[in-house]
Formats: structure tokens, sequence, C-alpha cells
């Protein structure tokens, strides 16, 4: 079963991309994996400390993660998989697609702010040309009805 990859963070775009990937992946028969990736930065304290820190980062994201996939669930009927990661997210994302051969598309969804679309779909729009799977890009204000229109 080919996959979709979405990103969990703490973006408001994260929500649509989340969406339109649930959406494709009922309407095709794939599956969703999120991935949610804990910067390593987060942990520049002591050793106890940073454990503390990492504990409590994983079960934010597990918390957030239940949400979204309650509603995957009871929305679509798409059951996603969770996976979190540790270090920079870029080269996360890029080290997931190249260790996971079923993971067919990346879904990211883009900001709506002046600073453009985020410093994610930046890069991966410039690594694009190299990926080896294709690269969705969800616009941050792109409504539900638009979405559900397009999936």
């Amino acid at each position: 079963m080919r996959k979709f990859l979405v990103i969990l963070d703490n973006t408001t775009e994260c929500l649509n991309a989340m969406r339109f990937a649930a959406l494709r992946a009922a309407n095709t028969g794939g599956g969703v994996t999120i991935l949610a990736v804990i910067p390593p930065e987060e942990f520049n304290h002591w050793i106890g400390v940073a454990d503390i820190m990492r504990a409590e980062a994983r079960e934010r994201i597990e918390a957030h993660f239940e949400v979204f996939s309650k509603r995957m669930q009871e929305k679509e009927g798409v059951t996603p998989d969770l996976e979190i990661r540790e270090g920079k997210m870029e080269a996360e994302i890029i080290d997931y697609i190249q260790d996971n051969e079923d993971i067919g598309v990346l879904v990211l969804g883009a900001g709506t702010g002046k600073e453009g679309p985020g410093p994610l779909v930046t890069y991966m729009l410039r690594y694009s040309g190299t990926m080896p799977i294709p690269v969705t890009i969800v616009p941050g204000g792109m409504s539900k009805e638009a979405i559900i229109a397009v999936s």
C-alpha cells in the first residue's frame, strides 16, 4: 500500500495537509504516515533535564496525533501511522522517505504569511528535483470544501 507522508508540526497549514492526505488515501486505497521531528536544540541541557524534555515533547506529539488519528478514522476511514524522530527536520524527512519504500507522496501545507510558504516548503521545493517521490503542496488558505473537491 502506498502511503502519503504528512509532517506534524505547530503550523496551522499542517491541518490542510492532514485533511488532503487523509482524503487522498481514502479515495485511492492508500495510507497515511504522520511524521513528527523533535529538533535537537530542544535538548541542550543537562542529561536529566533533556530526558524529561524529550519525554514531554513525545507526549505532546502523541496527544496531537491522537486527535488527527481519531478524525481521520471517523471522517475518512483511514488509520494513520505515527513516526517520531529526533534531528534536523529536513534531513529526517528525506531520510524517512529514503528508508521507507511504501511512502508514495510527501504532502506539505504552505503558509499564507508575507514571509512565504514557510521554510520547510521552501527547502523541499529546492530539493524536489532529486526526491524519489512527488511533493504535493496544499495552500494554507484553501478551504475545507476546496480540499474535498480536489481530493
